[in-house]
């Protein structure tokens, strides 16, 4: 009897062990399809993932905003009213800062954008005939300085506003307004979430103790709060230090006399969102903008300006607005976007670095567990 149970058992393991890798064959024999699949399901998905990101991000405004309104003694509507107050109050002011960008800033930059394309040749010309008039001996006619010159030169800037491209741009822009329902729906999903965020939350507790034991509950509970802090004053702290150093940049090429001060202040505070990389890009894009429309004083000033603002950010600005949620080193950091980059573009080097910070804690706490672990098993 025993040993037709066994014979049963290993034919059993057999047989669903083909099963498997019929399924693994046929799931990559219908890949495209499936990728199909799961490209449409995103998409409807979409609305809501972005209404979750947007909830995530005003989350803390909302309950700061709300914590002010409940203090309130006077008016008992207010205090009663405090969650529907406060996010109403938090959209309201997203909005003014919306449409001061909108009506304001982007033409402004998009200006900038269209008048560089259109004069770089005009720059170009300028700055050769420049570096041609400088003595022989001079540092910067070199072999080095002459074939950059030579690669700006053979860059068609005037093909990204040629009739064709235009078209594609109009077309970008079709899609775009195709995608207002789903921002709407978007608006919707995070308002709801920011409303009953309580509620959710209960849920999803109640839900974790129902399935999982007490301790694994607690410890997924935990992990899931550092995890959160970690994300938040991240995500929240890259993006108000971007919009400071934007601003401040901004203000300070513009009393240099750079010209696109402004448009070469959104790139630097967009590209600073980004650790290490950013920054370096950012400079060297807008020394090479200011090096065709100042000449070359003018870009050396704006570089060393410039330096100075990120040095002060990185060592003064940015540490005081995320504090010490990271805690992993400046190498761990360069790897982990070098690596989120290469993969996954610049979403990839956005993320990577509270990705790693999150795996570099479950790992600290495992080797401490482990460690811990044996010294019981020791004594």
């Amino acid at each position: 009897m025993e040993n037709n149970k066994k014979k049963i058992t290993k034919w059993l393991y057999w047989f669903l062990f083909a099963v498997a890798i019929i399924l693994v064959y046929k799931t990559l024999d219908n890949f495209s399809a499936i990728g199909n699949w799961i490209k449409n399901f995103l998409d409807v998905l979409m609305p809501f993932i972005i209404g979750l990101l947007i909830a995530y991000l005003l989350y803390i405004p909302c309950r700061k905003v709300e914590s002010i309104y409940k203090k309130n003694k006077k008016i008992k509507f207010v205090r009663k009213k405090a969650r529907g107050l406060s996010v109403l109050t938090v959209y309201i002011i997203v909005l003014i800062i919306l449409i001061i960008a909108i009506n304001y800033l982007l033409p402004i930059v998009a200006t900038s954008i269209v008048d560089l394309i259109s004069n770089i040749q005009n720059y170009y010309n300028s700055l050769t005939t420049n570096i041609e008039n400088l003595p022989q001996d001079s540092i910067l006619r070199n072999e080095i300085v002459i074939d950059i010159l030579e690669s700006i030169k053979n860059i068609d800037f005037k093909q990204y506003i040629n009739i064709d491209k235009l078209t594609e741009y109009a077309k970008g822009v079709i899609n775009v307004a195709g995608k207002i329902l789903d921002f709407f729906v978007a608006v919707i999903v995070s308002v709801y979430l920011l409303l009953q965020r309580r509620e959710i939350m209960e849920f999803f507790k109640k839900l974790g103790k129902a399935t999982v034991k007490e301790s694994t509950y607690k410890n997924i509970g935990k992990y899931f709060d550092r995890s959160n802090n970690i994300f938040f004053n991240f995500l929240a702290g890259q993006l108000l230090d971007g919009i400071i150093i934007g601003i401040i940049s901004s203000i300070a090429m513009s009393i240099i006399g750079v010209k696109y001060a402004i448009l070469l202040g959104f790139m630097i505070g967009i590209f600073n969102l980004i650790p290490y990389f950013g920054a370096i890009i950012a400079v060297i894009i807008a020394a090479l903008i200011t090096l065709l429309t100042g000449g070359i004083w003018q870009a050396l000033i704006m570089v060393i300006v410039v330096t100075i603002l990120q040095q002060i950010d990185a060592n003064i600005i940015n540490p005081k607005i995320l504090g010490n949620s990271l805690k992993i080193s400046p190498l761990l950091v360069i790897f982990a976007v070098a690596i989120g980059g290469a993969y996954f573009g610049f979403w990839g080097m956005f993320l990577s670095v509270p990705i790693v910070a999150v795996i570099k804690l479950l790992l600290t706490d495992y080797i401490e567990y482990k460690s811990k672990e044996k010294e019981m098993k020791n004594n």
